[in-house]
């Protein structure tokens, strides 16, 4: 498959998701997106059009921890930052959008780590 409809192929299932999904401000949405050499993690309130926590391999946090940013433990390292700065700004409970990814790896890690950090989905 061509790189260019692979990626095309995910967006079309991002958008198929995203129809039944939609984060509040009860329940905010948390969306994944991975690259290659890094993996990031945002807290969404669809209905302002907000981000209201974001993580990343990125993150000053983690960016020293880390030698590599786009395997599993840096995953599990995203999503447990995720989950403590969500729980620091009262966000308890999220919507989980896998961004057209299948849950497996490195969506699946970030995931599982959020919820052993406190956060429910």
């Amino acid at each position: 498959m061509d790189p260019k409809e692979k990626r095309l192929a995910r967006i079309r299932r991002h958008i198929r998701v995203r129809r039944k999904i939609s984060g509040t401000a009860e329940r905010p949405r948390l969306c994944v997106y991975r690259s290659l050499r890094h993996i990031y993690a945002q807290v969404i309130d669809d209905e302002k059009g907000a981000t209201l926590v974001a993580a990343s391999t990125l993150s000053p946090e983690i960016r020293d921890k880390i030698k590599y940013g786009g395997n599993v433990e840096a995953a599990k390292l995203v999503g447990s930052l995720i989950a403590q700065k969500a729980l620091e700004k009262g966000i308890k409970r999220v919507v989980f959008d896998r961004g057209g990814y299948k849950y497996h790896g490195r969506v699946k890690a970030l995931a599982d780590a959020a919820r052993e950090a406190g956060l429910e989905f």
